[in-house]
């Protein structure tokens, strides 16, 4: 049985470009983007206000493709894309998507990492993905640099971002600088695409942590971002006439470096005319000033933030967040008992999640302000099909049946870059198409209106998520089994207070540890992946010491018994599971 979007949702007015970049389609009104004269600023600094117009922001992007050409030698139509890739690890500014975009301008790759990575993590990305400049900022410079020299990227190839924090003047140029040097040269040729270019040539490549080993990079071509731009802000477009909502001011604290952030709130948010307010990260206050200062209508948010607003009303309610009209979320479920309890405190404010993948870049489907279901993520965007299977692969064809997702969709990535193996395990053909596996267990029901939603029940995937980042279990297991420490291991998601899933590791120690205290070897456990992983991998569940891990006769370790050997030690505490 095959789902589709329920009979409401449009259908695209036209299949989406497949010849043309991001950018350009971007900026292009013949692609239905909502005319440039009447569109908000497309980015505005949430600290200091600083901000461009959508034509400023563009010419912005223009000139940094120019000075990057001249300064790496490029040419948009000389070599293949894959010798101009270009790194961005930095926080969110105004100018992250013009620098996005002027890389695309010379036809090249660019490829945004998470800036939580450690210096290790930044380098396997640059090297893997064949960078030849790094565009960052002062906050992690160190890191940065560590990580450019090891991946043979000359300081002179490294730019930097500028943010709110720091105005300090560095021995680096910036991208200020690259914009004065652009302005002086002349225009880039045109970009000479053949037919279905856009569809072949990747725009992003996209680190996914996938279920095992290192991250793996999601090949993302122009047409997936540009179709599930389309998707999105056709199926956003029916609600919003509804209520009357030209254009809106929408948050931008998400990471543009990660999938949600970079295609929902910075592409899908400015093509519809709309503001993005950007903040650099989360910081309560700031936060909340940003909403109250902007009047800020729509929160692109991850569970963690709501739990954190729950946990801190009173500061809360000192500030006037009356703008707000709707708070969507993703990249994790947002549980029913506290969207009820969110609710109770915002009563005026509407709740929806929607849900996506790297590898779908990005929304699957969504929540409609005028059809909502609470503890769903909504229903189907346009031109996306899907199929629920259950573990022998037979299709479900009822409701309420828990099964695998499997989708069908433009946005459906190229695959991953340099590993077969992975790819031909998560994308197939068939009589009906090309189809992704998700890896997450979903069940499919009817909303009061009769609309058909999709809801997340577990991750098949095990990937642990800690705010809108992904930790493999089997990376962080490799790395403690390289502790003398430890002689065998797992590692499970807890629930943490303030940052929602966090990592905890159940280890077996050998024999020669015996006469050793366990709070002592814990602590140099988690001083090893401290030292070694990035913060959001740290392990804030603790680690716990058992005699044995649970493993199937294969030697599959059998997660479920230890989260249910987790769920009764904290029910006995009387502590959340």
């Amino acid at each position: 049985m095959v789902f589709y979007p329920p009979p409401w949702v449009p259908k695209l007015p036209f299949d989406p470009p497949d010849s043309i970049t991001i950018g350009e389609f971007m900026r292009s009104e013949i692609y239905g983007r909502f005319p440039i004269a009447k569109s908000r600023n497309p980015f505005t600094c949430g600290i200091t206000g600083k901000t461009f117009t959508a034509a400023e922001s563009h010419q912005r992007s223009d000139n940094i493709a120019k000075a990057l050409g001249k300064i790496m030698g490029w040419e948009p139509n000389v070599d293949t894309e894959w010798d101009k890739v270009v790194g961005v690890f930095s926080f969110n500014t105004i100018d992250y998507l013009s620098v996005l975009h002027a890389v695309h301008r010379l036809s090249g790759i660019a490829t945004p990492a998470n800036v939580a990575s450690s210096a290790g993590e930044l380098e396997h990305q640059l090297k893997s993905s064949g960078a030849k400049a790094l565009f960052t900022c002062a906050a992690v410079l160190e890191t940065a640099l560590k990580a450019a020299k090891g991946a043979g990227i000359p300081e002179d190839k490294v730019f930097i971002m500028d943010l709110p924090y720091h105005s300090k003047k560095l021995h680096f140029q910036t991208v200020d600088d690259l914009v004065e040097l652009g302005h002086a040269l002349p225009d880039l040729e045109p970009l000479r695409w053949f037919k279905g270019q856009g569809a072949r040539q990747v725009a992003f490549l996209c680190y996914s942590s996938g279920t095992s080993g290192l991250p793996k990079a999601v090949k993302i071509s122009h047409k997936n971002v540009i179709a599930n731009t389309m998707q999105y802000f056709v199926y956003n477009s029916v609600a919003r006439k509804k209520i009357g909502i030209v254009t809106q001011v929408n948050l931008g604290l998400l990471p543009f470096s990660h999938i949600y952030g970079l295609v929902v709130v910075a592409h899908a948010g400015t093509f519809r005319g709309d503001e993005v307010i950007v903040l650099p990260k989360f910081d309560l206050l700031e936060y909340l000033q940003a909403i109250e200062r902007f009047k800020i209508n729509q929160l692109y948010l991850v569970p963690p933030i709501v739990v954190r607003m729950l946990s801190d009303r009173d500061i809360c309610k000192k500030y006037d967040l009356s703008s707000v009209r709707l708070v969507f979320t993703g990249a994790a479920p947002l549980g029913k008992e506290t969207v009820e309890e969110f609710l109770k405190l915002y009563p005026a404010w509407k709740i929806g999640q929607g849900y996506g993948l790297t590898e779908t870049a990005t929304v699957v489907c969504a929540t409609s302000e005028h059809d909502i279901q609470e503890g769903t993520s909504g229903s189907l965007v346009p031109s996306v099909r899907a199929r629920v299977v259950d573990p022998d692969g037979k299709e479900i064809t009822t409701y309420n049946t828990p099964g695998e997702l499997l989708v069908q969709s433009p946005s459906v990535v190229l695959g991953y870059l340099n590993n077969e193996k992975a790819t031909s395990e998560a994308f197939f053909h068939d009589e009906d198409g090309r189809w992704l596996r998700t890896g997450d267990e979903v069940i499919v029901t009817k909303s009061a209106q009769g609309n058909e939603h999709i809801t997340i029940v577990d991750r098949l995937k095990e990937l642990i998520k800690v705010k809108a980042n992904q930790v493999a279990p089997a990376e962080l297991e490799a790395h403690l089994l390289s502790h003398p420490a430890v002689d065998d291991c797992a590692v499970i998601a807890v629930h943490d207070d303030r940052d929602g899933e966090v990592p905890k590791a159940f280890v077996v120690t050998p024999a020669s540890m015996a006469t050793r205290k366990d709070e002592d070897i814990a602590a140099e456990i988690m001083k090893h992946v401290q030292d070694h992983k990035a913060k959001y991998k740290w392990l804030k569940g603790g680690v716990e010491f058992i005699d044995v891990i649970p493993k199937s006769p294969s030697g599959k370790i059998l997660r479920r018994l230890l989260r249910d050997r987790e769920r009764e030690a904290r029910r006995a505490k009387g502590a959340r599971l």
